[in-house]
C-alpha cells in the first residue's frame, strides 16, 4: 500500500528522491530539470509537495504543484523509484484532489518529447497535449501538457 502525505522539502527524504529524479532525468533528457523546479516556491500558498510512502514508511516516490495562473496549478518533480507499481498514479490522484481542493481548474505540466514513460503516464490519466507556456515557449525538446480537473 502508497501512502501520499504533504511533507517538508527541507527534509532528508525530499532532498533524496529529488536528487534520484534528478539524476534520472539528467540520463535521459541531458538536463536535471533543476533549472525549471524553484524550492522556495513550494511554500507560497496554493503549493503542495508530497512524499509517497510504502509500508514500511520507506520514501518511494514524490511530486509537486504550483500556482501558475489564476485557476491553473502546474505540476512538478513527480517522480517514481519504481515503474509501473501504482506510485506515480498515487502521487498524481493526490496531487489532483489537493488542487481541487485548493480551487484550481487545470493542470499543466511539462515533460521531454524523449521521455516516452512519462507522456505515455501522463496519457493514461487524460493529461492533453497543449500550447508550450512559460520559459517552455520555443523550446522543441518540450511537451507541455493539460488536464481539465474536474
Amino acid at each position: 500500500m502508497i501512502v501520499v502525505t504533504p511533507e517538508s522539502l527541507q527534509q532528508p527524504d525530499a532532498e533524496w528522491l529529488l536528487d534520484r529524479l534528478s539524476a534520472t532525468l539528467a540520463q535521459l533528457t541531458g538536463s536535471s530539470g533543476r533549472a525549471s523546479f524553484d524550492p522556495d516556491a513550494m511554500q507560497q500558498p496554493g503549493s503542495c509537495f508530497v512524499i509517497a510512502r510504502d509500508e514500511q514508511r520507506r520514501p518511494v516516490g514524490c511530486g509537486a504543484f504550483r500556482p501558475l495562473q489564476p485557476g491553473v496549478a502546474e505540476l512538478k518533480r513527480m517522480y517514481a523509484l519504481n515503474a509501473g507499481q501504482g506510485i506515480g498514479a498515487a502521487i498524481l490522484q493526490y496531487l489532483e484532489q489537493q488542487a481541487r481542493t485548493q480551487g484550481y481548474q487545470a493542470m499543466w505540466l511539462e515533460t521531454r518529447k524523449v521521455n516516452q514513460c512519462a507522456l505515455r503516464f501522463y496519457a493514461r490519466h487524460a493529461y492533453q497535449p497543449i500550447a508550450p507556456f512559460g520559459h517552455y515557449v520555443g523550446n522543441t525538446a518540450a511537451q507541455c501538457l493539460g488536464k481539465v480537473l474536474d
